[in-house]
């Protein structure tokens, strides 16, 4: 992997990114998805790391887009 890539949601408040090039990645995690609050603080945020397969992060992201209260920061 070469760069970094970056994908968000129209609102800007569901964010993922493939980071091999940050500090994280050197930790094991990769895969970087996070979810903002109405005023734009974190409300959660999930890491995965490369030897988790791209179809299970791409499954986690499927499950995320049909969660109708996926800002809920009380979950």
């Amino acid at each position: 992997m070469d760069c970094n890539v970056h994908c968000s949601s129209p609102d800007r408040r569901a964010y993922v990114g493939l980071l091999p090039e940050c500090r994280e990645a050197a930790r094991g995690e990769l895969w970087h998805v996070h979810v903002t609050d109405n005023d734009g603080t974190r409300a959660w945020r999930q890491t995965f790391g490369p030897d988790t397969p791209a179809q299970a992060v791409a499954g986690f992201l499927a499950a995320l887009i049909t969660f109708s209260t996926r800002y809920c920061t009380c979950m």
